[in-house]
């Protein structure tokens, strides 16, 4: 179903983003259990997360510590007093039949997420919290009879994902388009990978997201009413569910109709949403105090401990690049989506300067080497020393761009510095225009055909008697200049 243009402008959508998003840690939320994704069925579990009697549990410092950083890279308040939660209703797949939680008082509260679109437009959303809990397990449903017949139907439980700590980030419903909505997911994964808050693997289920959606008149004051799209695990599935949602409450009310609160799933084949059940409140949940779990208290020194090691955040990032360096957005976002790369990069041009002259390399023969060999730039042999002193030879007219590709194919196999392979070599840059005009003979005098045609106008001619001077100088000759005394001796012949 698509919507027509003009009904989509007459409507504006309200999307709010709720995201679940696995924390990196070593073990699980309340207990010592390994935080590994996979393994045989039932074999990462103890009697914590299997929530057997007497069983108690333990806050992981790491994760607190992960989440304190994750409020922080967006601005968000840490309070020094915050507490967890029981939240009650029916999990099959969690053995206490409650999840530990947070509710009125989180580890995070408020703060903004700043994110970019496709074309380099800045937005941003805001965010209500961030609060701290524990995953369920995971459900496998097979068989097809109609469960009267012992073993024709039956589910299987695997709790090896139980208690694994886990982040829910809120949202506030400021974003207006399918388009925002993956600009912001896109945001909170770069920065959680960045802080290596998180590893983010969508296909693993580290990142899971609800959408909460409605239309309004454009214009209108007043919120319609929100439809919830539940669990969606990737940009494409979000962005084609929010498409799918906006479509069918415009159906609806233009067709006479009521938008109903309501949770929906996503199906993918079919490309609609459909309806699950009634959106439950939060007082359904019956959240109270965890009895097993004393509150929080947060040394500001830790806070201020964790502010000082973190990096800059990929917007930050962002602005640098595009603003104060002139990168387009598509090379910008290439660096931001590979930290490692995007560190390499900003550790040269602190050395070397010359951001553009940098970024060539960077992101051309380096990325180029890195893709044949299978190696990452930041962790192949050329250094962004380096690659600095290469960069300060090309500035200097020491060599052209010609003998520094050779250089830098040296340096990624070998290692070692620039200058000393263009001093071992002989590699320095002919400048002497006594010495280039020798070579420029020896060109012109071998094609007279060619300064003949050049003559006649075609221009592009020239191109080739430079490329067979450089050839004779075994590339070391001043392109430029070279291109200089060709034009004069022509001229003059």
């Amino acid at each position: 179903m698509t919507t027509t243009v003009s009904l989509r402008e007459k409507y504006e959508a309200v999307i709010g983003i709720e995201c679940h998003v696995e924390l990196k840690t070593t073990s699980k939320m309340f207990c010592g259990c390994p935080n590994e994704f996979g393994g045989a069925p039932n074999t990462k579990v103890c009697p914590v997360c299997l929530a057997l009697p007497g069983a108690l549990p333990v806050p992981n410092a790491k994760a607190i510590e992960l989440m304190i950083a994750a409020g922080l890279a967006f601005d968000a308040e840490i309070p020094a007093f915050s507490k967890f939660d029981r939240k009650n209703y029916f999990y099959p797949d969690m053995p206490k039949d409650y999840q530990i939680s947070q509710f009125d008082m989180p580890i995070t509260q408020g703060g903004v997420v700043n994110y970019w679109l496709a074309d380099g437009e800045k937005k941003s959303c805001r965010l209500t919290r961030i609060h701290l809990e524990e995953d369920t397990g995971k459900s496998t449903h097979a068989g097809s009879g109609d469960g009267r017949i012992a073993g024709s139907t039956y589910s299987l439980v695997d709790f090896n994902r139980a208690g694994v700590p886990l982040m829910e980030c809120v949202g506030e419903p400021d974003i207006r388009s399918a388009d925002e909505a993956v600009g912001y997911l896109e945001a909170l994964k770069r920065t959680f990978v960045e802080l290596g808050v998180s590893d983010v693997k969508m296909e693993e289920g580290s990142l899971r997201c609800d959408a909460n959606v409605s239309v309004r008149l454009r214009g209108a004051p007043e919120y319609g009413t929100k439809a919830e799209i539940k669990n969606m695990n990737s940009f494409r599935s979000v962005h084609d569910a929010i498409e799918s949602e906006i479509d069918r409450q415009i159906a609806v009310i233009e067709g006479g109709g009521r938008v109903v609160q309501e949770t929906r799933g996503w199906d993918e084949a079919a490309g609609v949403t459909h309806s699950m059940r009634s959106k439950e409140q939060a007082h359904d949940y019956r959240y109270f105090p965890e009895p097993d779990l004393v509150p929080l208290e947060l040394d500001r020194a830790v806070i201020e401990r964790i502010r000082a090691t973190m990096p800059p955040v990929p917007f930050e990032r962002f602005e640098r690049y595009t603003e104060t360096f002139g990168i387009s957005v598509k090379q910008t976002t290439q660096l931001v989506d590979n930290p490692p790369l995007a560190g390499y990069f900003d550790r040269v041009v602190a050395i070397a300067g010359s951001p553009s002259v940098a970024l060539n390399f960077v992101l051309g023969d380096l990325s180029r080497l890195a893709n044949e060999s299978g190696t990452p730039v930041a962790g192949g042999k050329v250094t962004p020393e380096a690659l600095a002193e290469l960069i300060a030879l090309v500035d200097a007219k020491t060599i052209n761009s010609k003998i520094a590709k050779d250089v830098i194919a040296r340096l990624w196999a070998n290692g070692g510095s620039a200058m000393a392979i263009v001093e071992a070599e002989g590699l320095s840059q002919v400048s002497d225009p006594g010495a280039i005009a020798q070579f420029v003979d020896d060109v012109l005098a071998a094609n007279a055909e060619g300064v003949t045609q050049f003559k006649a106008g075609k221009e592009n001619v020239l191109k080739f008697l430079v490329g067979q001077v450089m050839k004779t100088s075994r590339g070391k000759a001043n392109p430029e200049l070279v291109e200089a005394l060709l034009r004069e001796k022509i001229a003059a012949s």
